[in-house]
């Protein structure tokens, strides 16, 4: 699937429902779709439209859902999978809830995915030994949404808005709401509580901006990319703790002159960044493979993930051929600041790639 790209401004959304007719249309065998919404950048798919799409032909939708936790329990916020006919949907309720470290749930409804089946699905990946804590925390985030949610949440849609009018003040500081990330070739909704502020016009990036926040405020950021900063607030969030991030952020543009001449992120275009996949992931993941020098890897297929994070969307699966640009962008991120934590060589110095049937 193609995600909506914003060239204007670097970012990618979910894909739309168009996007997902036409794939079916183009792969009738397709046993089913699956689609994360809401994005780290609190960007939201068409699920309603992508649901009736799937179900027209029969097949299910599945929903990472894992940033949206909160989204069931107040009605202005973007509809939750569930709502909007997904067939089954993964919630991190460790996210946006109230839940310890690994908290998650999947829900399921309807009959195009056989309960029975998921279940022993998840009997081969989850623990015989599971946490007491864990679901202790689960069933008390689920209470308190149930009897408190929509007062929570209310509290903190309030305190969103008067954060991002706040943060829009500062000089420089382009707080990215619904005009930027809504529309046709954008996002179908949007989350407000991720507050998603774009700093290029101060000759910087978001890598180095959060750095600074992290070491003279002690203020960790939800995510940084090469262009953008965001605040998540949640229910937990008061007045005191949107004071510290907005003292915090008026003293980064005091300093601002301190974090300028950052190293420039290298940034493909959509048809630089779609890789051809060469060899079934599996394959190439099994596979005999070798740790190269980066520049011997452009045009060797890849053995293993390269995944920019945040937000943890890979921009190489095994199996695909490496390119020049793709290169560039993760060599050139990390010399920014960029985070790739599931390579080999985190600093993208080398590459693990698959030894072909030419011994190449």
């Amino acid at each position: 699937m193609e995600p909506e790209w914003d060239a204007e401004r670097h970012v990618a959304h979910p894909p739309s429902a168009a996007s997902f007719t036409a794939r079916l249309d183009e792969h009738p065998d397709a046993r089913g779709a699956l689609v994360t919404s809401p994005t780290p950048y609190g960007t939201c798919a068409d699920l309603a439209g992508i649901a009736a799409e799937c179900h027209r032909r029969g097949r299910p939708l599945i929903v990472d859902e894992a940033w949206g936790a909160h989204l069931p329990f107040h009605p202005d916020l973007p509809s939750w999978a569930m709502d909007a006919g997904a067939d089954v949907c993964v919630t991190s309720v460790h996210k946006m809830g109230a839940g310890l470290e690994q908290g998650s749930v999947f829900h399921q409804q309807g009959t195009l995915v056989d309960p029975a089946v998921l279940k022993s699905r998840e009997d081969l990946l989850g623990t015989t030994s599971p946490s007491v804590l864990i679901y202790a925390g689960l069933d008390g985030w689920r209470r308190q949404m149930v009897e408190h949610g929509r007062a929570l949440l209310q509290d903190a849609l309030d305190l969103a808005a008067s954060v991002r009018t706040e943060i829009a003040d500062i000089p420089g500081f382009d707080v990215q709401g619904p005009a930027e990330f809504t529309g046709p070739g954008r996002a179908h909704d949007l989350d407000p509580l991720p507050v998603v502020i774009d700093i290029a016009g101060l000759g910087t990036t978001g890598y180095r901006a959060a750095d600074w926040l992290r070491r003279h405020h002690r203020v960790n950021l939800h995510l940084a990319d090469h262009r953008r900063i965001s605040a998540q607030l949640t229910f937990a969030d008061d007045k005191e703790t949107a004071a510290r991030l907005l003292a915090a952020l008026s003293d980064l543009r005091d300093h601002i002159d301190d974090l300028r001449d950052a190293p420039e992120v290298s940034v493909p275009d959509p048809e630089d960044i779609r890789l051809e996949l060469a060899v079934l992931p599996r394959d190439a993941f099994f596979g005999p493979a070798e740790q190269v020098p980066a520049d011997w890897a452009v045009g060797r297929v890849c053995a293993e993930m390269l995944t920019p994070y945040p937000p943890g969307i890979p921009t190489v699966l095994p199996g695909e051929r490496i390119t020049a640009p793709v290169l560039e962008y993760l060599r050139s991120g990390v010399t920014a600041g960029m985070v790739i934590p599931d390579a080999v060589d985190a600093k993208v110095d080398s590459v693990r790639v698959l030894i072909e049937n030419n011994g190449t």
